[in-house]
């Protein structure tokens, strides 16, 4: 996998790094520790955010790459592209909130959408973010993702994907083509 001078490097993970994966995911998005960064998500939901058999499953799935980002041989994000007929889906994506707000974020999502078009040949990516998350909704317009007013329910009651602390939520569908 390339590597920037100076820059981070990407792999594919493997199930030995579930443990780390599910460790950064968490940390980037619950509990006190998430708060360094601005990608927190707990003012609106507690509980979990992933688990080991969650991202076992992304590893192990012939449709679906988890790249792991290092710098100097430790873990700092990752995230996942997965081949959809003719588009990408981008997710679990986490950023070390140590690292957030330095530009690590834009390099990773550049990397993956790359990988979509030269991998899959994939002409669009689309995402899904928690409708209320103004601040990172509009980080990703500055990459080029397009809100599509497109609504998918939140799973409330089901406790893998946290415990809501508000009874607004939802997912909306981002798209960006990737010509």
């Amino acid at each position: 996998m390339p590597t920037a001078p100076d820059g981070p490097t990407f792999r594919d993970a493997v199930d030995t790094d579930v443990d780390d994966l599910v460790a950064l995911i968490e940390s980037a998005y619950r509990g006190d520790s998430s708060r360094t960064g601005w990608t927190t998500e707990a003012d609106i939901l507690e509980g979990q955010r992933t688990d080991p058999e969650g991202v076992l499953a992304v590893i192990k799935s012939p449709d679906s790459r988890l790249l792991i980002v290092e710098r100097d041989g430790t873990t700092v994000a990752c995230c996942q592209i997965e081949h959809r007929g003719t588009h990408a889906y981008f997710g679990m994506f986490a950023v070390s909130p140590a690292l957030q707000g330095a530009g690590l974020g834009k390099v990773i999502i550049a990397e993956a959408e790359r990988l979509a078009r030269e991998t899959w040949d994939a002409k669009e990516m689309h995402m899904t973010v928690i409708s209320v998350r103004e601040d990172l909704i509009a980080w990703y317009e500055r990459r080029g993702y397009r809100r599509t007013g497109e609504m998918t329910p939140f799973p409330y009651g089901d406790e893998r994907f946290g415990l809501p602390q508000r009874d607004d939520l939802q997912f909306e569908l981002l798209t960006k083509p990737l010509a």
